[in-house]
């Protein structure tokens, strides 16, 4: 026994290096095993959906905490992981993501951006609507406030990416989803946009449907521009039909005897009742101006500009809206224009059959009643008369060769005499004018064509 001590002694010492030895190979070499264990058991998962996946391995145990989407599919990746061939144990720490009640989506634009919010069924499903925003509303910034959430309907994916569409035909507006209830608010971005989004709404998934509807259309305007410099006039807007885009340029082309019609006009849904009549109206008004600008929109008429004569532009301001469809609105801002200077009886005479040469005074076939369209001619015709003071004016009457001799003298004094009324009812003198009917005594053109007829049918300013 004595002897078995004394020889135990002697090795004894050599053992401890070997355990130490030992333990540093086990350490070191479990470190490949793990790695190896990790991998295989993420190559597992590569079938499932998890999010915020983490996983760690501990010798033989692996530790697996995620999001998962279901119970079921909770279930599925931790017998995924077991399954792995090495593992000894799985430590469980997955969770189910919240569940939504009720599943609430929105996508809100605003002038720079567009915010999705509320809640997304699947990863995938967040950035498939991310990327839809991206790519369909035109390059504006996406900001993601989207959280992950069990509950989502069946075929949320395409209802949302649906309405994702209709977000670009807003200029403004939140489109909201909850649950299969659909609430939509804001203004159009274009006219027709309204009418757009609402037929779209038609395709929604089977079981979705829309609860509120407040899209806005825009306002729906049209504007004209009267400019005596480069002697134009510029339409542009929007007109609800080529019927009315050819009546509106046909008034112009009437009411605005010198300056050339700029139609710069396109055809657009959502015209106000009673467009068409309270357009034509109010261009009969910009007529009379010197220079001046019409913008109608809606049922509002603004009419900004500069009136020839004070008397003028008093008859601007009560007239306007007279001939407007009911419930409509007018903003008369009319201003005078400066007197211009005055000349003698010869320039005043070539400024009469300047403008006399551009255009003639309309009346209503066989009567002496003066066609409105006539009033911006009248105007100029009346600030010329201004300019020459002292001149006497005779306002001659003709007419064509049709019909009884008689009956031409008498219309066309007739005819004279109302051109005379209109101006003392501006503000002139009674005593500066004289109205006289040569009735077709005096023609300028041959009275066999229809176009030599109407050059006939005249009234001319001769000053005395």
């Amino acid at each position: 026994m004595r002897g078995l001590f004394r020889w135990s002694s002697k090795w004894w010492p050599g053992v401890i290096p070997l355990v130490i030895c030992w333990a540093i190979a086990a350490w070191t070499s479990t470190e490949p095993l793990e790695v190896d264990l990790a991998q295989r058991s993420a190559a597992a998962l590569k079938g499932t959906i998890l999010d915020k996946r983490r996983i760690s391995v501990e010798g033989r145990d692996v530790t697996l905490a995620a999001d998962a989407f279901s119970e079921d599919g909770r279930q599925s990746a931790v017998a995924s992981v077991e399954a792995v061939l090495g593992v000894r144990l799985v430590n469980d720490e997955t969770r189910l993501v919240p569940e939504a009640k009720p599943f609430v989506w929105s996508a809100e634009r605003d002038v720079v951006r567009v915010t999705l919010s509320g809640n997304s069924p699947l990863p995938a499903s967040k950035s498939r609507l991310m990327e839809a925003a991206r790519v369909n509303l035109g390059g504006v910034e996406v900001v993601d406030r989207m959280n992950l959430s069990r509950g989502a309907p069946p075929h949320f994916d395409n209802a949302a990416l649906l309405l994702l569409d209709q977000v670009g035909k807003l200029k403004e507006g939140k489109i909201t989803l909850s649950d299969t209830k659909v609430s939509l608010s804001g203004m159009a971005r274009e006219l027709g946009g309204r009418e757009a989004v609402a037929a779209a709404l038609k395709n929604l998934p089977e079981g979705f449907s829309v609860a509120a509807n407040d899209v806005k259309a825009p306002p729906y305007i049209f504007q004209a521009y009267k400019d005596p410099v480069a002697v134009t006039l510029t339409l542009t807007g929007n007109v609800p039909d080529n019927n009315v885009h050819a009546t509106l340029v046909a008034a112009a082309g009437r009411k605005f005897f010198s300056e050339k019609v700029v139609d710069n006009l396109k055809t657009s849904i959502g015209a106000p009742a009673g467009f068409a009549n309270a357009v034509v109206s109010a261009l009969g008004a910009l007529s009379r101006l010197s220079t001046g600008t019409l913008v109608v929109s809606d049922r509002e008429v603004k009419l900004s500009g500069d009136a020839l004569y004070d008397a003028a532009a008093s008859q601007i301001r009560a007239g306007l809206g007279k001939d407007f469809p009911q419930g409509w609105q007018f903003k008369p801002e009319i201003s005078v224009k400066p007197a211009a200077a005055p000349v003698d009886a010869t320039v005043c005479q070539q400024l009469f059959t300047e403008l006399l040469g551009k255009a003639r005074i309309r009346f209503e076939p066989g009567k002496a009643d003066i066609v409105a369209d006539s009033a911006g001619l009248l105007d100029r015709l009346i600030e010329t008369a201004l300019r020459c003071p002292a001149a006497n004016i005779e306002i001659s009457g003709h007419t064509d060769g049709d019909g009884d001799e008689a009956a031409n003298q008498a219309l066309s004094e007739k005819r004279a005499q109302a051109v005379a009324d209109y101006l003392v009812k501006a503000g002139l003198p009674a005593n500066r004018f004289s109205a006289v009917g040569y009735g077709s005594t005096q023609p300028i053109a041959g009275n066999e064509t229809d176009q030599g007829k109407a050059q006939n049918r005249r009234i001319d300013f001769v000053v005395k």
